[in-house]
């Protein structure tokens, strides 16, 4: 999470700070006024590949920088990009990222503890036609992990609703911490607007299809969260 911004990310993209001018200077108020101390707003050159418009924030401490899409600069006007980022800083200020966090540590936790206990189950071997060679040998281990890695999914998709559940509420949380960070919910909704217009979004999934694959509310459910709160 700490080298990652630093020495990763520049092997395949080129970082380069935002142009001092009226954009910076207001996103830079946001985020001072909002409380999110940055240390910089870096332009990333996401065009080379697609698109593809999105924003972020990365690192931690004085590591800690804004990411801006040079496609989501294009595409958006200059209130647009200043509530995009505040949806942004929302979900820092919610404590989102801890959470998921913790959470996907919790899974990762949860999957090597299952296959150590296949390793100790010579049914388990055997029902995919293995012949273990000893109960709970580390020669069993390759098998275990390429048996899991196949049946994993299986399991996750069934429980996929529960965390685009958890994913969507911190979704609409942080909508209404950039509303109510710009003063008004119709700069992130054109920003949305725009976004899903570019990136081919569907307006429209069925409720079941969306619940095991959509992590975000679609963009008509986020603009009537955003109007009715």
């Amino acid at each position: 999470m700490v080298l990652y911004p630093m020495l990763i990310m520049p092997l395949f993209n080129k970082l380069s700070p935002l142009e001092e001018g009226p954009l910076r200077d207001r996103l830079m108020a946001l985020s001072d006024r909002a409380g999110f101390k940055a240390q910089t707003i870096q332009v990333i050159d996401g065009s080379k590949r697609s698109g593809h418009s999105n924003a972020y924030f990365t690192g931690f401490g004085k590591f800690r920088r804004i990411v801006l899409y040079d496609t989501l600069i294009e595409q958006l006007s200059e209130e647009e990009l200043e509530a995009v980022l505040a949806h942004e800083i929302g979900h820092y200020k919610k404590g989102h990222i801890p959470k998921m966090i913790a959470l996907s540590a919790l899974m990762m936790l949860a999957a090597f503890w299952i296959i150590d206990v296949l390793l100790h189950s010579s049914a388990f071997f055997e029902g995919f036609g293995f012949s273990p060679l000893e109960v709970g040998s580390i020669g069993n281990l390759g098998i275990a992990m390429l048996l899991f890695s196949f049946l994993g999914g299986l399991v996750t998709f069934w429980i996929s609703p529960l965390f685009h559940g958890m994913s969507r509420k911190h979704e609409y949380e942080a909508d209404a911490f950039a509303r109510d960070a710009v003063g008004d919910w119709k700069p992130l909704s054109g920003a949305l607007r725009r976004l899903s217009e570019k990136n081919l979004s569907n307006l429209n999934p069925h409720p079941l299809y969306s619940g095991f694959h959509y992590s975000h509310p679609t963009l008509l459910e986020r603009e009537r969260a955003m109007k009715n709160a």
